[in-house]
């Protein structure tokens, strides 16, 4: 079984490590833990993860953040993965820094990057996971708040997030969608 975990965020220096490339944090921090590497590939990085009999194609995709449905619909092709498959895990600012928040489907919210997947797959019925990052920020400054990097409390407070992130992952390929939301959507 394959499955393509598409973590979003923006290439370039100017946006490692800020809150809006929290995708890409993610799964680097799972290479890492895994001793696996990224190597650079069409529409993104790719890296592949084995867990428990699955294989998860690991994809940032280099697309910046509004294209990232480009990217996300040449890997489920090219892998032949079907889109129930798929967990595209986001920033989101309605939710308090570092609450998660798994779906099966739904609307984009708002983020842009689930804007451009539902757009380019022609419909909204694939998982996500959103990854709070709080809303502290003076009105009209959503922008500036997203692409500003994390404050060293936070920084090490959402590390120790990335353990259950990891195991919502796994359990995303092991026992589905429906009993990990079960399961972690309470945590």
């Amino acid at each position: 079984m394959k499955y393509l975990i598409a973590g979003l965020g923006n290439i370039g220096a100017e946006y490692a490590h800020t809150r809006h490339n929290i995708g890409f944090d993610v799964l680097d921090a799972l290479s890492s833990a895994s001793n696996i590497c990224f190597q650079d590939n069409r529409y993104g990085q790719i890296a592949e993860y084995k867990f428990k009999g699955r294989n998860y194609i690991l994809l940032k995709p280099s697309t910046y953040m509004n294209l990232s449905g480009k990217a996300v619909n040449y890997w489920l092709q090219k892998e032949k993965i079907p889109v129930e498959n798929l967990l595209v895990i986001v920033d989101d600012l309605a939710l308090p820094m570092g609450k998660l928040r798994l779906r099966a489907k739904g609307s984009d919210g708002g983020h842009n990057g689930l804007k451009n997947i539902t757009e380019i797959l022609g419909h909204n019925n694939y998982a996500r996971l959103r990854i709070g990052i709080g809303d502290s920020f003076a009105k009209g400054n959503q922008v500036d708040f997203v692409l500003s990097r994390w404050t060293m409390e936070e920084s090490i407070a959402l590390k120790d997030r990335f353990t259950i992130i990891f195991e919502i992952i796994q359990s995303f390929g092991t026992i589905g969608i429906q009993q990990t939301m079960n399961f972690f959507n309470n945590k």
